[in-house]
């Protein structure tokens, strides 16, 4: 290597590029010495080994902008279709989405036939999808079917880009379409999967050879013994699939074993902590239990997980008519006033917190702060100096405490006006 690159430093290019050659097969996947190739390549106007070492180097990296760019200019004058499609690619990397879609349409419009013309197809359709122009990527899809038929990723595809556009009942269509040229295991779970969410279990059991499917489309069917049963034989292999804890809960739930039913649940929860699903399970079986309090808090955990705030406060408040003396439930609605920007409704439930729980440093910290913003400046000093009983290292008090004494003593706006104008008329 030492020799050949000071052979180039001399600029004995062919002797150089000789002796890179050497190191190659035992270095074929080394980046370094592919660039040194295919530079000197160039210089020695060997195009096409210096596509062969730039088409490696992409190979081992995608990403690479070198690659690309120099592909680019071999190719501008010879390959139209290589041409756009490489510019596509660069585009792409560069982010630069519009100018990425432009090229590979370009790219299609110069491929030499159809099946050239698929991976600059994909790559469109996939720009489609990234813009939401989800009926702009389903034509593209529909045409790649029809020259990529063994491909069953582009009814899977289609699939995902019906049920977006039109339902579950398009997507369905499509793979049902599909099941007539792909007779393979993952085909039919995949459709077996879409018929268990589209409520159509019967069809589910008839196709699927997954254990756990069939278990709950024997659920959805009310054939809930049957299932147990399969699940009990598969309970040891498929103990870190959440879907079977949630499965073995639905059927303690249904046969009113509520120990049993939160016992999975926390399994569940285990393996997949951020699923809305453990709060939707606990809410019903609380529903059940007559108990509406937890019932509620639960359905405003449900919904806080699947983004729906406002809902969940509505919850979360409907719980407290239950129970006003729940700490964390107090902290809970506070915070999601404050998120809301309803500071003054928040203020009522951190008095209540404080009320509960005179120490409540995070209570006091609101109280005080929120006494302040409204001027109320010998409430807010109160609250303040109840903080630095509790904790005179506190953060807040240390930057906070004096600004809010001077404050209380000597007010301002109209308490201010009110103490110079009478010290006046008493003096």
């Amino acid at each position: 290597m030492k020799l050949a690159e000071q052979l180039e430093l001399d600029e004995k290019y062919e002797e150089a590029y000789a002796e890179y050659r050497k190191d190659l097969p035992h270095k074929q996947n080394d980046i370094e010495l592919l660039t040194k190739l295919a530079h000197l390549a160039l210089i020695l106007e060997k195009k096409e080994e210096a596509k062969a070492y730039y088409g490696k180097i992409l190979e081992l990296d995608p990403s690479s902008i070198l690659a690309h760019e120099q592909l680019i200019d071999l190719y501008v004058h010879e390959d139209k279709f290589r041409y756009y499609l490489l510019r596509g690619n660069l585009h792409a990397l560069q982010q630069q989405i519009s100018y990425a879609k432009s090229d590979y349409k370009k790219a299609i419009e110069n491929a030499k036939d159809q099946e050239e013309a698929l991976p600059a197809r994909y790559l469109f359709a996939g720009i489609c999808e990234e813009q939401n122009k989800t009926q702009e990527a389903i034509d593209e899809y529909l045409k790649i079917s029809d020259i990529d038929e063994k491909n069953p990723i582009v009814y899977f595809k289609l699939a995902e880009l019906y049920e977006k556009e039109e339902g579950l009942i398009s997507a369905i269509e499509i793979l049902e379409r599909g099941l007539e040229n792909f007779k393979s295991n993952d085909f039919e779970e995949i459709l077996s999967g879409y018929y268990i969410r589209n409520s159509q279990p019967e069809k589910a059991l008839n196709l699927t050879k997954n254990e756990l499917t069939k278990s709950r489309a024997l659920m959805d069917l009310g054939r809930n013994d049957e299932a147990f049963v399969i699940l009990n034989k598969i309970k040891l292999e498929y103990s870190k699939q959440p879907i079977l804890h949630s499965l073995l809960a639905q059927y303690y739930f249904q046969k009113g074993q509520k120990n049993e039913a939160f016992y999975e649940i926390d399994e569940f929860a285990k393996l997949d902590p951020n699923s809305p699903l453990i709060y939707q399970m606990r809410a019903l079986i609380y529903e059940n239990e007559g108990d509406a309090f937890n019932e509620h808090i639960n359905w405003g955990k449900y919904n806080i997980l699947r983004g729906e705030k406002e809902v969940a406060l509505n919850e979360y408040m409907t719980a407290y008519q239950y129970n006003n003396t729940d700490v964390e439930l107090i902290e809970t609605i506070a915070s999601q006033l404050e998120a809301t920007k309803d500071v003054t409704k928040a203020c009522e439930f951190y008095e209540r917190l404080y009320e509960l729980e005179p120490n409540n440093i995070n209570a006091l910290e609101k109280l005080a702060k929120f006494r302040e913003s409204i001027g109320d400046y010998r409430m807010a000093f109160e609250y303040i100096e109840k903080l630095k009983e509790i904790d005179n290292r506190n953060k807040f008090v240390l930057e906070n405490f004096e600004n809010y004494q001077n404050l209380s003593e000597n007010g301002s706006g109209f308490i201010s006006f009110f103490k110079t104008f009478f010290g006046n008329k008493m003096g």
